[in-house]
């Protein structure tokens, strides 16, 4: 079993990643069977500036899982298990404020779920979870984010707003253009029900997006069957994304550089303590999640 305060999420590409060594030599590498399910493969990395742990949210050979189907209760289990305190997690949601383009990088602030039928909650049939959400991203994490961002001088959203379909297919223009009344900057599939998880078991969560391509119906483009996004984006943008893509695995490990120096001032990990004041439940988390059957 490993035992590290911090681990890394990678989304899309990350199985792609993983084969170049991004983060120095992969030690050891383990599946954790969970309550609910064997967790994603547990990379350990270690380096002379920081250790941590990483998951390939949709596997490690290719993109074998896609998002409606990914046990996200057994990866953040499996991950708490660890000994795991702050989640740094990276995905690749579409455009629908247009102040954004593809290629950039933005750090959400805000969530609306749109998701279906993702088990949601480690507390199933119990009184638990009744959790505020006015941060649901941590914001020492997004912090960190943001002077890592500023730091390389890159071009990035300080905020967004993400809405979290269920997927796997993509949006239809009408319900891009009621996402954007909502006031949803960008939309993917992921997120959600992972940051939430993470604040039940009162682990930080935070996530870095490159953004990939407009939304269906925020530009026009013609459908190309057979290519990336049906020709949602073009060449030119795939390449620009590329280069965005391969800068993620330094960014994601800087940030962790940064925050392993700071000790945990945020609200994430105080989100069960009204329980435990209470006597509802006890300091060792294993005995809050009640058993699948």
């Amino acid at each position: 079993m490993f035992s590290e305060k911090l681990a890394i999420i990678g989304g899309s590409r990350a199985y792609d990643l993983l084969k170049t060594d991004p983060f120095g030599p992969d030690l050891q590498c383990t599946k954790i069977v969970t309550p609910f399910g064997d967790s994603g493969t547990i990379h350990r990395f270690v380096s002379p500036e920081i250790n941590f742990l990483f998951l390939s949210r949709h596997g490690d050979e290719s993109y074998s899982v896609t998002a409606p189907f990914v046990n996200y209760r057994a990866n953040i289990w499996a991950l708490k298990e660890c000994g795991v305190e702050r989640i740094l997690s990276w995905s690749g949601p579409g455009i629908i404020n247009t102040r954004l383009k593809p290629s950039q990088l933005a750090i959400p602030h805000d969530l609306i779920d749109e998701t279906k039928d993702r088990p949601s909650t480690f507390f199933h049939n119990s009184g638990l979870g009744f959790i505020r959400q006015g941060e649901p991203f941590c914001p020492q994490i997004r912090k960190a984010l943001r002077l890592k961002l500023e730091s390389e001088s890159l071009e990035f959203g300080s905020e967004g707003v993400y809405v979290c379909t269920q997927g796997p297919r993509l949006e239809t223009k009408a319900e891009i253009r009621m996402f954007k009344q909502w006031g949803a900057d960008l939309v993917g599939m992921t997120l959600i029900p992972e940051v939430f998880l993470a604040r039940e078991l009162e682990m930080c969560y935070g996530s870095l997006c490159y953004l990939t391509n407009y939304a269906e119906g925020i530009q026009e483009r013609p459908s190309e069957p057979g290519v990336l996004f049906g020709g949602m984006s073009s060449e030119q943008e795939n390449q620009e994304v590329e280069k965005t893509v391969l800068r993620l695995p330094s960014l994601a490990k800087s940030c962790l550089i940064y925050l392993n120096g700071l000790d945990r001032d945020c609200h994430c990990k105080d989100s069960m303590s009204r329980y435990k004041q209470q006597g509802i439940i006890g300091d060792d988390w294993h005995t809050w999640i009640q058993p699948v059957r």
